[in-house]
């Protein structure tokens, strides 16, 4: 098998890729919709109160981020992820019938959009750690790139029919049409072959919720991801404000929304199947993407006619997804296993828990100065983000000259990082992490693929 799709070997992985896909095919056309719903018929076309939106689903997992954490490490992912999306679900149905009897109203919708995040606050750590249970340690890169394809590639379809959809039958069908997608998630999950999922060791009763934090906070390097995709979530990754007022900017309906999010998610599924060629994930190309993202963002917001500003939209989607997707492959692959639900989760509410915050001022911006400028202020915080990681690359002495040139610089990926935990025997030389660096000092025996004698993961 190709080195892009090796993950495809394990049956449980193909089987949660394709329900994965399914399934956040349905979900883009939901987040497509309610978009337009509050933008267009709950308010008269207020960003800030689609901001505030973005912000109550999106607040619940960075306010829950220990506990949810916690729970990922101590109990079963495969049934958490069935409770979560089947609740999901049933949202969903909740929706669409209160649109479809013209029963919603702006207050309501904000109360399923936190409903809707607390949720989520337990459902994204257990489907990003549950990766690592879908396939051997040397893969996971591998399948986390995968994942983002899929996820983007759904994002290909799910905006551009849901708008079609919301012109020719109604916002209120979008959301029932997703609660059938979720159908998809939940028989994968029930296909999945129980005895074949990687064993892994879960935390134990006395582990304790704030162990996640004080790891991460021995970890610079984990300090500058997180820095880096607090930036991008709060003030960069606020494409349904972005996409929605430049459409109407430009005289677009819901269908002319819709197809700004399909080309988006073009040049993101490229960004995350170079993703899957890459062996291991580079700190560096994190940090390069962030400023890459930067660029691109402020080309876009001069553009002045649709077809240039969508064009420019397929180089955000790639930037941004090559730095999402490389930061949470170096956080999967360099995190002590017995914590890794806790720092993916305290990865995850970070990364989405900047909306809460970047969202209602974004929105506001757009809704005082015009979109132009929110699209401005988001390409800043790509910037402000890409400093953060090239600040500390070059505090840490890893960038330097190379000794047969005067002037070309290169970055030393074999300086260790400090890390201060628990006492260990020394690893083996493969144990070093993406960028080099000794990842946690566990034991050999600890690798994914001798876990027989340990347990789960």
């Amino acid at each position: 098998m190709s080195t892009m799709f090796r993950s495809f070997a394990s049956f449980n992985y193909r089987v949660w890729f394709f329900g994965a896909l399914v399934s956040n095919i349905g979900s883009w056309m939901q987040s497509t919709a309610q978009s337009w719903v509050v933008l267009t018929q709950l308010t008269d076309n207020d960003a800030g109160a689609m901001g505030l939106t973005m912000a109550l689903q999106f607040g619940p997992p960075l306010l829950l981020v220990g506990v949810s954490g916690w729970v990922t490490d101590r109990f079963d992912r495969r049934r958490i992820l069935v409770l979560t999306q089947s609740i999901l679900l049933l949202f969903s149905v909740a929706i669409g019938i209160l649109l479809l009897q013209g029963l919603m109203t702006l207050p309501l919708m904000f109360c399923f959009a936190f409903a809707t995040g607390i949720v989520v606050a337990f459902d994204n750590p257990s489907r990003q750690a549950f990766v690592s249970d879908l396939v051997r340690r040397e893969n996971a890169s591998n399948a986390v790139a995968l994942n983002a394809a899929s996820f983007n590639g759904a994002r290909m379809f799910g905006p551009a029919v849901a708008g079609l959809l919301v012109v020719a039958v109604g916002t209120g069908w979008v959301f029932l049409i997703n609660a059938v997608a979720y159908l998809a998630m939940i028989g994968a999950l029930l296909m999945i072959r129980v005895n074949e999922l990687i064993p892994r060791r879960k935390a134990d009763a006395s582990s304790r919720l704030a162990d996640g934090f004080r790891y991460v906070a021995r970890r610079p390097d984990l300090l500058v991801i997180f820095a880096m995709v607090f930036l991008m979530g709060a003030l960069g990754m606020n494409f349904p404000i972005f996409a929605s007022t430049m459409a109407l900017e430009f005289g677009q309906e819901a269908d002319g929304f819709g197809l700004l999010s399909s080309i988006l998610a073009i040049g993101s599924l490229a960004g995350a199947l170079l993703a899957a060629r890459r062996a291991r994930a580079r700190l560096r190309v994190a940090i390069l993407a962030t400023g890459g993202f930067g660029v691109v963002s402020l080309l876009s917001s001069f553009m002045p006619v649709y077809g240039l500003y969508a064009l420019c939209l397929v180089f955000v989607g790639f930037t941004t997804v090559t730095t999402l997707t490389t930061a949470n492959g170096y956080v999967q692959t360099t995190t002590d296993p017995t914590l890794r639900g806790r720092v993916l989760a305290l990865y995850v509410a970070i990364l989405m828990g900047g909306t809460p915050l970047g969202a209602p001022l974004v929105g506001w911006v757009a809704a005082e100065w015009g979109p132009r400028v929110a699209i401005v202020v988001g390409g800043l915080g790509g910037f402000a983000a890409c400093a953060i990681g090239l600040t500390w690359v070059i505090a840490s002495g890893r960038l330097h000259r190379r000794r047969d040139s005067g002037f070309r610089l290169q970055l030393d990926e074999t300086r260790p990082i400090s890390v201060i935990t628990r006492p260990q025997p020394i690893v083996a030389p493969e144990e070093f992490s993406a960028e080099g660096a000794q990842t946690t000092p566990i034991r050999l025996a600890q690798r994914d693929d001798d876990f027989d004698e340990l347990g789960r993961r």
